[in-house]
């Protein structure tokens, strides 16, 4: 039977080969749209619900700060797994609808004013690190986010289609000094995939027709 893992590795390969045979350079959208950051959905902030709490969005609540924003529903925050009863209870106060699991690892709720969210828990050991972070990474809106190379390495490792892409394009716009922090993360906490990380700047880079600043 196929791991979750061993599907995502799959998925990430398959994804990586058919790109590279058909990327061709400057395919993406112009700079100048690709350099915009907006916060045209305002999100509700969880600080007050949470406190003390330490938690920070996901998603495309994150991407948004290191790419265009894409529209989406759902608002996607990270928490690490030992606070996940805390939470729950703290959501249930606030009114908050238990809906279900996350099947990576999590629960999905909805807000009282009809907002889906999803709570994901971070059982890695450099979660505590990414969410400490998150902290001083605000968003124009205030909200906390997932610095890039902690971003990066939660998209990887779930490796979905939307989370590769997401990758290309945040990679493919990162500064060189960027670049060199999502890497020193890979070779601390996933050095196996340090060969496919470099073939996603590179279609990333392919992609801003930008190959040599990878």
């Amino acid at each position: 039977m196929t791991t979750t893992i061993e599907s995502a590795i799959l998925t990430r390969r398959t994804i990586i080969d058919m790109a590279r045979r058909r990327q061709r350079p400057g395919s993406g959208s112009a700079r100048s749209f690709l350099e915009e950051r907006t916060t045209m959905t305002q999100w509700p902030d969880l600080t007050p619900v949470l406190a003390p709490i330490l938690w920070a969005v996901a998603g495309a609540a994150a991407t948004r700060l290191y790419m265009p924003e894409r529209s989406t529903r759902d608002l996607d925050l990270v928490i690490e797994s030992r606070d996940t009863q805390a939470v729950t209870r703290k959501l249930r106060a606030a009114g908050f609808t238990l809906l279900g699991s996350l099947s990576i690892g999590g629960t999905r709720w909805q807000s009282p004013q009809g907002i889906p969210v999803a709570v994901i828990a971070g059982a890695e050991p450099w979660w505590p690190l990414a969410l400490q972070a998150a902290q001083s990474n605000r968003d124009a809106q205030g909200l906390p986010v997932l610095p890039l190379p902690y971003l990066a390495l939660m998209k990887f490792n779930a490796s979905r289609t939307i989370d590769l892409g997401d990758l290309t394009h945040m990679l493919g716009l990162a500064d060189a000094a960027t670049l060199a922090q999502v890497r020193d993360l890979f070779h601390q906490f996933a050095p196996d995939g340090l060969e496919d990380l470099e073939s996603l700047i590179a279609l990333g880079k392919l992609e801003m027709d930008d190959p040599g600043a990878a």
